[in-house]
């Protein structure tokens, strides 16, 4: 079952995020020792912190360093305190909590209510002052409230045909989505299909299989050799591509995704025809 935290990475529960990348987040513990007490996790569903592999370890740290600066630069303290504790949520974190004695990082001190307004104000506050960038509205959108597709995308599935029962055009698409693993709920949220269909995830090599073939559905070496530039392209230039096949027949919805650098989620989308 995914963790809180998880359900906070996929948007299906809000946060008062102060900063965001590809990997990783952060935001205001709701149950603070004190005003800026934030919360910094891997995307990745991860238990036990030192379960993840060193460059990983190192690259978490290295975002907390940056959001430890920006509270810093808004709550008054003499240091940014770090702890991790693991024992409070199974999915890693660490604790960055404003701080003038050693006291102020006793996990045994009574919890503090912080109004929402307050949080709110402290979390623009933070992201606002977060070297670098927050990364929270990096995310350029068209004038359709879309995610921009990338011009190579496009150009790849310009004219391609999806061949099952029926023949149904490759479209490119983007989608401005939430970092980190997606459940199927936020998912069909993301994609506009209906909140209660089916949803299946296919490896994207096995289901461009007939395609990429030179002897396949298509019947032209040429076609064949465009599917594959592709499939080369979904897999290199994307993270964890896969397919999700959404509803049932006798037209199932076809999404190929995978994430960009700065977590949007771009690929093509089809039609299957299946009687």
């Amino acid at each position: 079952m995914a963790s809180i935290f998880s359900r906070i990475v996929s948007g299906e529960l809000p946060a008062y995020k102060v900063a965001e990348d590809g990997r990783h987040l952060a935001f205001l513990d709701i149950t603070p020792l004190v005003e800026g007490h934030t919360l910094v996790i891997p995307k990745k569903e991860v238990d036990y912190i030192f379960d993840l592999p060193a460059d990983e370890l190192a690259a978490l740290h290295v975002f907390a360093q940056r959001v430890a600066k920006g509270v810093q630069a808004v709550v008054p303290c003499k240091r940014i305190g770090v702890a991790v504790i693991g024992l409070e949520v199974p999915h890693a974190h660490i604790h960055l909590i404003p701080m003038n004695k050693v006291g102020d990082l006793n996990f045994a001190n009574p919890k503090i209510k912080v109004p929402e307004a307050r949080m709110q104000e402290l979390a623009a506050a933070i992201a606002a002052k977060v070297e670098g960038g927050s990364g929270l509205n990096e995310q350029k959108l068209d004038d359709g409230g879309n995610a921009p597709v990338p011009a190579e995308l496009k150009k790849l599935v310009a004219g391609l045909q999806f061949i099952s029962e029926s023949d149904a055009p490759l479209e490119a698409v983007a989608y401005a989505a939430p970092g980190g693993q997606l459940s199927n709920v936020a998912l069909l949220k993301l994609l506009g299909e209906p909140a209660d269909a089916k949803v299946v995830t296919v490896e994207l090599t096995q289901f461009l299989r007939n395609h990429t073939a030179d002897d396949g559905v298509l019947g032209d070496v040429a076609l064949a050799n465009r599917y594959k530039a592709l499939q080369m392209y979904l897999k290199q230039e994307l993270d964890d591509t896969q397919v999700y096949r959404v509803g049932t027949g006798p037209q199932v919805h076809a999404y190929a995704l995978g994430r960009t650098e700065k977590g949007t989620l771009v690929g093509f989308k089809t039609v299957l025809t299946e009687t």
